[in-house]
């Protein structure tokens, strides 16, 4: 096996910690790891592989005199632009976690089980899309493939965790009736339809990021798409009710057939059992779990699914990996 540098960038915040586990987990020959952060970090100690990594400062005089092959970034996207290009001019593959990138149209977004061949027409940088539009894109990548996605409508049900530590804290402050320090009323007991800023149109940034990059990643950029986006109380996994209108006709036996031969997915839909997708289910795994699949009773052409994933392995490390290893196959 090659054996490869690594940089992560962002490695002491959630999904950088996250990314050093699943890096463990997939055991990929990493002769050289550098793990960087914020001048608060600067000399950290954390683990990798039961050996101990010093966290530098994010800098470009730490940066340039080291043989980086490929860096993971989840740093936020101020963090992105900057330090970005500096990696990439240098040889470095950055694959990046923020939004920074994702629409830009020189830069691929993906994932890895929907459209792997974009990954290669890279120019040193990668995005890695949202957290609830990569859970959402295998069952619909199935659907179209085989119907031809006429129709999506998106609602959410995201867990803290998408917010990070702060997300995290919000909750338990709340849960001990104290003030919430990140969201604008407490999310303990409550749900806020609310994720990122409002724009003009009336819809979130969150909302729109998952109209926009849908688009891009199913190659499909005039799709009609609506999202409402909802933060719920709950620490991991989101949640999501996908309606989608398809262009040809379908039984719901072929569909769930259909969903279980895609990769990444797992199909949990035996209600007479009461077995469907669950966020304490999804929670550590990397897969994509869908459920009470049916037809909607308001459009014969369309179908309901419920889909769950971990927002912090699939939504954002696990992907970020999963497309380090799509390019070291090649």
């Amino acid at each position: 096996m090659i054996k490869i540098n690594v940089a992560v960038v962002g490695a002491t915040g959630l999904v950088g910690r996250t990314f050093l586990k699943i890096l463990a987990e997939k055991k990929l020959n990493i002769e050289n790891l550098y793990c960087y952060a914020s001048e608060k970090s600067d000399g950290i100690i954390i683990e990798y592989n039961n050996k101990p990594y010093t966290v530098q400062k994010l800098c470009e005089e730490n940066i340039i005199n080291k043989k980086i092959d490929y860096a993971l970034f989840s740093a936020g996207s101020a963090v992105s632009v900057e330090f970005a290009p500096i990696f990439s001019k240098q040889g470095t593959v950055v694959i990046d976690n923020s939004s920074a990138w994702r629409m830009n149209a020189e830069i691929p977004l993906v994932v890895p089980e929907v459209n792997p061949n974009d990954a290669f027409k890279h120019h040193g940088i990668i995005a890695n899309p949202n957290c609830s539009t990569i859970q959402c894109m295998p069952p619909l990548k199935a659907l179209d493939e085989k119907y031809s996605l006429k129709r999506v409508i998106f609602t959410t049900f995201q867990a803290v965790s998408g917010s990070g530590m702060k997300g995290i804290k919000d909750l338990e402050l709340t849960t001990a009736s104290k003030s919430p320090q990140f969201y604008p009323y407490p999310i303990f007991n409550n749900c806020l339809p609310h994720i990122d800023a409002f724009l003009e149109n009336g819809y979130t940034k969150e909302e729109m990021k998952m109209v926009n990059e849908s688009r891009k990643i199913l190659g499909k950029p005039d799709l009609p798409i609506s999202a409402t986006c909802v933060r719920v109380p709950i620490q991991n996994s989101h949640s999501i009710e996908i309606i989608a209108e398809l262009d040809k006709d379908f039984e719901i036996t072929d569909i769930v057939t259909t969903l279980k031969n895609f990769a990444g997915i797992i199909v949990l839909d035996d209600v007479s059992k009461n077995i469907y997708p669950l966020a304490t289910i999804a929670t550590g795994h990397d897969e994509v779990y869908v459920g009470r699949i049916r037809r909607d009773l308001s459009n014969k052409n369309a179908v309901r699914i419920f889909c769950v994933a971990d927002n912090i392995r699939k939504g954002a490390a696990s992907n970020a990996v999963q497309i380090l290893e799509l390019l070291l196959q090649k």
